[in-house]
């Protein structure tokens, strides 16, 4: 029996027309593996893996582990997150800083 998460993942999959293996080459994973995320509820992907599979997907992590719906972003989110997708690696991982910095600075405030 699938859970939320493997639910969700095979709707966003099937929305994207993409096949197990299609998805899977995206994210340099196995057919299998893909499979086992949608159907069997003992499997926990890694953190790596969700944020990899909400990239391939077009989507968020939020959005992939239900915690919100695409619907419920708003526009300035849905702009932002498409503007990072195609960021190179070492990019997004200096973007990452840069907004772990500015979230600090908002708590001290």
């Amino acid at each position: 029996m699938p859970t939320e998460f493997g639910e969700i993942l095979h709707n966003l999959r099937k929305n994207k027309g993409l096949s197990l293996e299609g998805l899977a080459d995206k994210v340099t994973s196995t057919k299998s593996y893909i499979w086992d995320l949608e159907n069997k509820p003992s499997i926990r992907p890694s953190a790596e893996m969700v944020y990899k599979l909400a990239t391939a997907l077009d989507t968020t992590v939020d959005v992939l582990m239900g915690e919100k719906s695409m619907e419920d972003a708003d526009e300035e989110d849905k702009v932002f997150f498409r503007k990072y997708q195609p960021l190179k690696s070492e990019t997004k991982k200096q973007l990452s800083k840069i907004m772990d910095a500015l979230m600090d600075e908002d708590d001290e405030t």
